[in-house]
């Protein structure tokens, strides 16, 4: 079992960046695969990157092709915690932003692949 709570959100203008980071209860949390998803206003939530670990360090990520350049998803396993940079953001990256987590496997984009999910933080974009 593990508990995600998600922070670092807020209003930004177009051309900005922010660290949004995922803190992670439990243990073993090295083998928990991370992902961050979003929804914006009227639309369904959608998958924007994930990462797992491949040795204690080192990650694997994926991502989305809208953010790939734009966005970076990290973690820090010695923390409990995974991040994700975004710069250049864009109005239309403007969503509530959550955070996932499931037990073993590989990255991945789909949400039923995720059992644990974070109650998600607010980014605004202005332009």
């Amino acid at each position: 079992q593990v508990q995600l709570v998600e922070s670092g959100g807020g209003l930004v203008q177009a051309g900005d960046s922010l660290k949004l980071s995922c803190a992670a209860s439990g243990r073993n949390f090295n083998n928990y695969v991370m992902g961050w998803f979003r929804q914006a206003p009227g639309k369904e939530r959608e998958f924007v990157a994930s990462i797992k670990t491949i040795n204690w360090s080192t990650g694997i990520a994926l991502y989305a092709d809208f953010v790939k350049g734009r966005f970076t998803i990290s973690r820090d396993n010695a923390r409990n915690t995974a991040y994700l940079q975004m710069n250049s953001l864009k109005p239309e990256d403007t969503a509530v932003y959550y955070c996932a987590a499931r037990y073993g496997g590989d990255t991945s984009a789909a949400e039923s692949n995720y059992n644990y999910w974070g109650q998600g933080t607010q980014v605004t974009v202005s332009s």
